[in-house]
């Protein structure tokens, strides 16, 4: 499938991992990179796709003009990148694959966080609900327009398949092949179990570090969660002088570190214990073969707990979720009820598709706008719409 540069690329990985030659290719043929192999293709894709750039005005937690220094989606998607890169040299798997999965992944998350995701779901619960993996699945297949050959971005199946997290059985059945692991009870490769996992890395860590600069997570109950308490401690032991900024990184550095170790060990222990000689064999093992081990587990889950409690549901994150909420609902309302609200491309989206699917086929229309929007063109949106003083 790819060219001698790729073959040699993929030389070092293990024979369960992904690569060029194993995949299952395209929707839309077209001819083998020269010089990258198919999977650094996707991954430049990604990075190239409008959907991407948008990322960086789209809220992690903290929506995006409350501070410089929060984590965006995009920052988040480049820490996931850069953790799975890491495991994924670990253990011979594809980092190329695995970056790409890690950079895709939220394409297709709503501005505003979880708050925006449940707000369009709730809208489009009458046409099937809104989920963001699936978006993000719409996203690379259909929405990007880059191409003169063919829509979305063409991306690899795996990549495809890496991407679509979760999916309940009745939607399985409508996608196809992408999907079929939902109904046959297989799994998927190994690099996207790992791309999924290092995105827990990712918003654990960097959840405590934005919830402790934002001053709305406490040092003192944190430092009871096992995992945090023991580095913070480490690090107080070890640099007793060390205060401030500094000694937080610091912590969180090893907190990851740690992580990392974990998955990789239990995962390398899983790998001898089930010795897949094939990729074939990684989708029909038992169970998933990248994981932590139980300990680990426990702990992610208290910090999980924790930062539910203390950060996620914190009322100052509560009301900016209300906010959130308001606007997403507003804007989906105003565009059902008239769809020539909407930018002229995007009306002739809506037409398109409520003819060939009718009422539904225009609520995804609209949740197509919506979910593509960053939390500033949202609001701005909201103003042009409602805001009798805004003019435009």
């Amino acid at each position: 499938m790819a060219g001698t540069t790729a073959d040699g690329l993929e030389d070092r990985l293990a024979p369960y991992a992904v690569s060029s030659r194993n995949s299952r290719g395209r929707m839309h043929r077209e001819p083998p990179p020269a010089h990258r192999s198919d999977f650094q293709r996707d991954r430049d894709r990604i990075i190239h796709s409008t959907a991407f750039r948008r990322l960086e005005y789209k809220t992690q937690v903290f929506v995006n003009h409350e501070g410089d220094l929060f984590r965006t989606r995009l920052t988040h998607s480049i820490e996931v990148a850069q953790i799975g890169r890491t495991i994924a040299r670990a253990l011979r798997l594809n980092e190329d694959l695995v970056e790409a999965i890690a950079l895709a992944h939220d394409l297709g998350h709503t501005a505003f966080g979880h708050a925006g995701q449940e707000a369009l779901n709730a809208c489009m619960k009458p046409w099937g609900g809104f989920e963001h993996n699936l978006q993000s699945l719409r996203v690379v297949d259909e929405l990007e327009r880059r191409y003169a050959e063919f829509p979305g971005l063409n991306l690899c199946f795996e990549t495809r398949e890496g991407i679509l997290k979760h999916c309940s059985p009745a939607r399985a059945s409508a996608l196809g092949d992408i999907a079929q692991r939902f109904l046959d009870g297989t799994h998927p490769p190994l690099e996207a179990q790992l791309a999924n996992l290092a995105d827990e890395i990712a918003y654990n860590n960097h959840d405590i570090d934005d919830g402790l600069r934002s001053g709305l997570l406490e040092l003192e109950p944190l430092c009871e969660t096992a995992l945090f308490g023991r580095y913070w401690k480490e690090v107080h032991d070890r640099y007793p002088e060390l205060r401030g900024r500094a000694q937080i990184h610091e912590t969180i550095r090893r907190m990851i570190d740690h992580m990392v170790r974990d998955l990789i060990d239990e995962t390398t222990r899983r790998l001898d214990a089930a010795a897949p000689a094939s990729l074939d064999e990684v989708r029909k093992a038992e169970g998933p073969l990248v994981a932590f081990s139980d300990a680990q587990q426990h702990m992610n889950l208290e910090l999980k707990q924790f930062l539910r409690h203390n950060l996620y549901e914190h009322y100052r994150v509560r009301r900016m979720t209300g906010k959130a909420r308001r606007v997403i609902h507003d804007l989906f309302e105003a565009f059902m009820n008239d769809y020539r609200l909407l930018p002229p491309e995007y009306q002739e989206h809506c037409r398109n598709k409520r003819a060939r699917h009718g009422e539904s086929g225009l609520a995804r229309g609209i949740a197509d706008y919506i979910a593509g929007m960053t939390d500033r063109y949202a609001i701005l949106e909201h103003h042009r719409l409602f805001d009798p003083d805004h003019v435009s």
